[in-house]
């Protein structure tokens, strides 16, 4: 299953991975519901993408009920209650570490999201399938193995200084010091075993059981600061979204700590603006996108953390009349001065809808590309290092603390339309993401472009996606004319190429659900995905 497109009224499902596509639309085809396709999925995309997530990152969700009525699942995990800046100092650290295991700090909450999610599909949505059965096929994936893509690799290769510090990582990733090439059989029979014992103990036996047990004992050998404690006092959170109003509907979003509010206000700014007649690959279009993210990154990097530590305004942020005197500033004949400040992470967007109406948008991450590189002992569960991202500066919205959720750059956005129509759609990118949305949102809505189209035009990404790129360029994938760049650098931009094809601006997809219930989907070229449709 290669498809890029897709149609149907039964079901739809996009991600950035063919397996995860195929194991979710089968849940589907077998009566399944968004949420347990989305198990399913989910679960082979930590498998089969472990350089993007695994079960030992962070998940959130937004999930949507027929009517519309919808509400976020958070996993975001704190900071472990060892970790403070002065822990690190006696350790000789200044800041805390991109990989190791001093940046194997928070606790995963994915796993969580998804046994909230499944309670919710069992409770409320009459979903039948068992736990088991909706971790099987990525179980068995695990454990018979599947064909290395070529990002796998080319991860391993760019890091491999740091990733082969210990032996579990390599035996798991590379046996035998031999990194995978594409197409190469990967098997991880460690992690078969890992995800069969949670298919019997249940999400809370990855906390409170005996996976559990074991994750945090191989944690602790390894040098992280987690241990037993910190697994067994967490639980993903339900929470209500924030919402802005763009043209003829509602955005709903992740609310912090995630940039849910930045992609929020991005859109918001862009509501201010008719794009309708602009051409989708003119300066004047790239600049507007490029000129509202400056001002959302802004409120981002001065208010963005754990609202459980720090106050984050999202009321006054996202008021009409903020967002009004934003779009304000914005000068159509000049680029405004850029200091991105950085925000770590890079993860995989998926979607769901089924035949009821319902849908799930998705996002998981381990945060830079296999994470921590720590080994969760002998699980075959890559640990996260989303928490790299903290700062020790006192007074700083996400400044190190322990039991403090750190600042996230991933967020699951659905838009609502006043007719009942919906769209599902996100993306991969890391600080990225609300930009890539905002890209292929307006394409398809403000533009009118077929979603196909609207994925597999050429991007931009002002400042950084992930990793070490540079904070304050233009970046703009080759199949861009020559003529907008030379535009965009007559406005003040400075741009920079990037490859034709570039996984930096995203693995976007989208559903979009018409008002007579009819779901076209589309998936991201740049990705291995699929889009599938009953």
């Amino acid at each position: 299953m290669t498809s890029p497109s897709a149609s149907g009224r039964g079901g739809a499902i996009t991600a950035p991975h063919h397996l995860a596509t195929e194991a979710g639309l089968d849940i589907l085809a077998r009566g399944g519901n968004a949420i347990e396709a989305t198990i399913a999925a989910g679960a082979v995309l930590a498998v089969v993408y472990p350089h993007m997530n695994a079960i030992g990152g962070d998940a959130f969700f937004t999930v949507a009920e027929a009517s519309g009525a919808c509400f976020g699942l958070d996993g975001a995990g704190p900071a472990a209650a060892v970790c403070t800046p002065d822990a690190y100092r006696a350790r000789g650290l200044q800041a805390i570490p991109k990989r190791g295991p001093w940046a194997a700090n928070t606790v995963a909450g994915m796993v969580s999201v998804w046994g909230a999610a499944y309670e919710h599909s069992r409770s409320r949505w009459g979903g039948t399938l068992s736990w088991a059965e909706l971790l099987a096929p990525a179980t068995k994936l695990a454990g018979d193995g599947f064909a290395a893509n070529e990002g796998q690799g080319a991860a391993m290769r760019g890091h491999w200084a740091q990733l082969s510090q210990t032996e579990a990582f390599v035996n798991n990733f590379a046996p035998g010091g031999r990194i995978p090439a594409k197409g190469d059989t990967l098997r991880q029979a460690a992690l078969a075993e890992s995800l069969a014992l949670l298919a019997h103990e249940g999400a809370n036996g990855f906390y409170r059981g005996e996976l559990g047990r074991r994750i945090a004992a191989g944690l602790q050998r390894e040098g992280s600061p987690l241990d037993a404690g910190d697994l067994a006092r967490f639980e993903c959170r339900r929470v209500a979204q924030p919402s802005v109003r763009y043209r003829a509907g509602m955005l709903r979003n992740l609310p912090p700590p995630t940039v849910g509010i930045t992609s929020l206000t991005l859109l918001g700014i862009l509501d201010r603006f008719d794009l309708s007649g602009l051409e989708p690959m003119s300066a004047e279009f790239v600049h507007l996108h490029a000129e509202a993210a400056k001002l959302a990154h802004a409120l981002r990097d001065r208010h963005l953390g754990d609202p459980d530590f720090v106050d984050v305004p999202v009321h006054r942020m996202l008021a009409p009349a903020t967002l009004d005197a934003l779009a304000a500033r914005i000068d159509r004949t000049r680029a405004a001065p850029f200091d991105d400040g950085p925000l770590p992470g890079d993860t995989v967007w998926f979607g769901v809808a089924d035949a009821q109406g319902r849908s799930v948008s998705a996002i998981q991450s381990l945060c830079w590309e296999y994470g921590s590189g720590v080994m969760a002992g002998d699980t075959g569960i890559v640990w996260h290092n989303r928490g790299h991202g903290y700062t020790f500066e006192p007074g700083r919205a996400n400044t190190l603390a322990p039991g403090k959720r750190p600042s996230h750059t991933l967020n699951a956005p659905t838009w609502f339309g006043d007719d009942g129509s919906r769209i599902v759609f996100g993306t991969m990118g890391g600080e990225a993401q609300p930009q890539i949305s905002a890209a292929v949102l307006t394409r398809a809505m403000d533009l009118g472009m077929p979603l196909a189209d609207a994925l597999a035009a050429p991007r931009w990404v002002l400042g950084r996606a992930w990793g070490d790129q540079s904070l304050t360029t233009l970046k703009l994938e080759r199949r861009f004319p020559e003529a907008t760049a030379a535009g965009l650098r007559a406005l003040g931009h400075d741009v920079e190429w990037f490859d034709e094809w570039s996984d930096y601006m995203g693995h976007a997809g989208v559903i979009r659900i018409g008002v007579d219930g009819a779901m076209d989907v589309g998936s991201d070229p740049r990705s291995d995905g699929a889009a599938g449709a009953l």
